[in-house]
Formats: structure tokens, C-alpha cells, sequence
């Protein structure tokens, strides 16, 4: 069982429920071509996964980073799923929150991939994917 620190998002995904079909009888018409199945449904227990895109020190490098580069006071809480937006970032302190990103980690982001982040989580998992293609 892997433990999950506070600081990390979990995502919980319920699959759609699933029905299975039990064939109870075959009956045939007097015409011998056609056929009719009759069935049972019953639904199967719903199943969920648990998901965390990013680590959470990963995460926590993330948060360090939109403090600094936002001048935040310790006060203000910062979570995985805080949006640059709610912090009072503009487009131009996001650019600044990347370009600190990629300095700390040691990585280069594409400007597409880079436009698209809008989230502490969403800044982890992009850093986290970039890191394991450069491992690579």
C-alpha cells in the first residue's frame, strides 16, 4: 500500500459500471431460421482507481517555486490544485513561473506544453514526464 502525502492531489475515477449478460435459454420459432436469447443483467461492483499524476516532492518544489516567483508570504497555502490565476498571476508571471521551473529542475518546456499549464499539479506532472524523457 503506498502512502500519500497531504500536499498531493488524489484523483478518484469511477469506471463506468459494467454489466454482465448471462445467457439463460435458447428458444427457436417454428421457422428454424431465427432464434431469441433471453437474458439476465446484473451489475458488477464499481471500480476505482486512485491516481496521483505527480510526486509530492515534486510538488513541493512546484510550490516553492510559485511562492518565490509570486513573492508570497508563507501564510498564503499553496496546493496541488491551486490555479496560477487564484494567486493573482497574469500571463506575464507565469511565463516568470516556468522560466524558475525549468531553472530548478534542469529542464526545458515546450512554449505549447508551457501555455497550457494553469495548475501547481498540472506544472508537476508536465516536470515530472519532461524528466523521465530526459532519463531516458
Amino acid at each position: 500500500m503506498a502512502s500519500i502525502a497531504a500536499s498531493a492531489s488524489i484523483s478518484l475515477q469511477a469506471r463506468p459500471r459494467q454489466l454482465a449478460i448471462a445467457a439463460r435459454q435458447v428458444k427457436s420459432f417454428s421457422n428454424g431460421r431465427r432464434s431469441s436469447l433471453s437474458f439476465n443483467l446484473r451489475q458488477l461492483p464499481t471500480r476505482l482507481t486512485v491516481s496521483c499524476a505527480a510526486k509530492p516532492e515534486t510538488v513541493d518544489k512546484v510550490c516553492a517555486v510559485v511562492r518565490k516567483q509570486l513573492s508570497l508570504k508563507e501564510a498564503d497555502e499553496i496546493t496541488a490544485a491551486t490555479k496560477f490565476a487564484a494567486l493573482g498571476a497574469d500571463s506575464l508571471d507565469t511565463v516568470e513561473i516556468v522560466m524558475g521551473l525549468e531553472e530548478e529542475f534542469g529542464i526545458e518546456m515546450a512554449e505549447e506544453k508551457a501555455q497550457s499549464i494553469a495548475t501547481v499539479e498540472q506544472a508537476a506532472a508536465l516536470i515530472e514526464e519532461l524528466l523521465f524523457e530526459k532519463a531516458k
